[in-house]
């Protein structure tokens, strides 16, 4: 016998990792160049030189040492350049013993909701959302409560989200820039969700806490702010990854930041810690520990994904597609030219065009497209979506 839960999930991936995996294929069958695949948040722009010249470095002066087992929590020099660069960028006081290295923003998210959860818990999530954060929230043992999206902005819908607030409620996640919407919560929405939060933990007596899930912090386009969210509310733990700020996804290197002033902040930190040691995250890679600590005040070359939405939110929108002006991230979420969104991106998977199902993300009837791609591809890829609006009329 096996647990019939992860069965489930170890046959059924995720509609991102399917389409992505049908991609592959079809590229054998027609050629790459030939299937415009905007699945999968790959980045598309290499990370900055100074990144291998580091590991390199390392590797050449440390090779007895760099592969070498680190404290659970990560090797305090790390923690220590990590809470130094937090500090000078958003002048806070972060020490490095409130840092937990993990393997990405997956893993720093596992920590949190399993270090968190007592049973009868629940999270909220705001739609549209990234797929994983119900397996997540389920894992832990929690449940997970699901505020519709807002379409016109994908901001939050804030009378939903104040009646689904309950004695229950441990949590409440967020993710800004957003995957999948691109769209960055303004300064006014955080605090408004911040003094609802405020409220709600005085009447309840217990502290609800806002999980900052951010691996797309960084890119944040002309016109848009991503304000540093434990400025805006006291309770806030952060989950942090440099998969897209560096483009290093693969290397599965992030942390979580339990800020002095969260409401039993040391005994969070602990249990954040106590769920790596329950889960087996400890002892995040070792050597992009040192790596991205060195590097952490830099970016890959991210301007890129500007231009690209640019480019393709105009051009789209000229074709007749509804989308919302994405503010960061590398992500475009216009609705659906019919409303089963699952039918729509069949239809476009015949003309080779690889778009992710809005319901998925909680927000049927409208699409995902990842454009953390060459400008080329774009181009190339517009007569087929024109050809799919064409298919409608």
């Amino acid at each position: 016998m096996v647990s019939e839960r992860m069965k489930q999930l170890g046959t059924a991936r995720s509609a991102i990792r399917e389409l992505f995996e049908y991609g592959k294929l079809r590229a054998a069958q027609v050629g790459a160049e030939n299937v415009f695949d905007f699945s999968i948040g790959n980045p598309s722009v290499p990370a900055p030189g100074a990144v291998n010249d580091t590991a390199i470095r390392l590797l050449t002066e440390q090779p007895g040492l760099i592969h070498a087992y680190t404290s659970a929590q990560g090797a305090a020099d790390a923690r220590q350049r990590f809470a130094d660069s937090l500090n000078r960028r958003f002048g806070a006081n972060y020490t490095a013993d409130r840092l937990y290295l993990t393997a990405g923003a997956a893993a720093s998210l596992c920590c949190v909701f399993n270090g968190l959860t007592c049973p009868g818990d629940e999270y909220i999530v705001f739609a549209p959302y990234f797929p994983e954060y119900k397996v997540f929230i389920e894992g832990s043992g929690a449940k997970m409560v699901l505020i519709p999206p807002e379409i016109e902005s994908f901001q939050i819908d804030f009378d939903a989200f104040e009646g689904a607030v309950s004695p229950n409620t441990k949590g409440v996640v967020i993710n800004t820039p957003n995957n999948p919407s691109g769209v960055v919560y303004s300064r006014a929405t955080l605090e408004r969700l911040a003094a609802i939060l405020t409220r709600k933990s005085a009447e309840y007596g217990h502290p609800i806490y806002l999980i900052s899930d951010e691996p797309y912090r960084e890119i944040v386009y002309a016109g848009f702010e991503a304000p540093w969210v434990p400025h805006i509310y006291r309770d806030t733990i952060v989950c942090y990854s440099f998969s897209k700020s560096l483009s290093l996804p693969g290397e599965r290197i992030g942390y979580v930041l339990v800020p002095q002033e969260a409401a039993d902040g040391g005994s969070v930190y602990a249990a954040v810690a106590g769920a790596g040691r329950s889960l087996g995250y400890v002892c995040a890679p070792a050597l992009f520990q040192q790596v991205t600590s060195i590097c952490c005040d830099m970016t890959a070359d991210l301007k890129i994904y500007e231009e690209n939405a640019k480019m393709f939110t105009a051009a789209l929108r000229e074709m007749g597609y509804h989308v919302v002006e994405p503010g960061g991230a590398f992500y475009l979420f216009p609705r659906s030219l019919e409303p089963d969104d699952i039918a729509f991106s069949e239809r476009a998977k015949k003309l080779d065009l690889l778009i992710v199902p809005g319901t998925g993300f909680g927000a049927p009837g409208h699409v995902r497209i990842s454009y953390c791609v060459q400008p080329d591809t774009i181009r190339r890829a517009l007569p087929k979506f024109q050809a799919l609006a064409d298919s409608y009329r």
